[in-house]
């Protein structure tokens, strides 16, 4: 497995927070935990902005993106919202979630709770071209559920 060194600086805040980490060795994903002063409480269907109570610096043509917790989302229905969330490798700011409440229950965010999981991934630029015709495909403009039907 190929490495980069990501950057990290905790905040005031985020000062007792674990920062990001694996939860096991071929984990593709980072556990992100909360920094809040005071717990969160998600009624169903509200969101919420979510301190991490870090900043990082990423490698030019990386990318950190921001993803739910399986866990989560399967017992509790918290999610991110904006999924995968983006940080770009110039952006210095706090790391922040994006989080909601899907459930049928209110839902508590705790200081240092694992709110998110967090994956690096390398960045594509690409050139836009303008064409007067694009080259022909098999699918063509088969929009939604287009594809497997007969």
């Amino acid at each position: 497995m190929d490495k980069i060194k990501v950057l990290f600086k905790k905040l005031e805040h985020g000062r007792d927070v674990e920062l990001p980490t694996y939860a096991s060795s071929e984990a593709a994903g980072m556990d992100v935990r909360a920094a809040v002063e005071n717990s969160i409480v998600l009624k169903p269907g509200e969101r919420a902005l979510i301190p991490t109570g870090f900043q990082m610096a990423l490698p030019s043509g990386y990318e950190a993106q921001i993803r739910p917790r399986s866990g989560l989302a399967f017992k509790q229905g918290i999610t991110m919202l904006n999924s995968p969330g983006t940080i770009d490798s110039d952006y210095r700011g706090e790391v922040k979630v994006l989080a909601i409440n899907h459930g049928t229950e209110s839902f508590t965010i705790n200081h240092g709770d694992r709110v998110a999981q967090m994956v690096i991934s390398p960045v594509y630029r690409a050139d836009a071209e303008m064409v007067d015709q694009l080259p022909e495909s098999f699918r063509g403009e088969g929009g939604f559920g287009s594809t497997g039907v007969e």
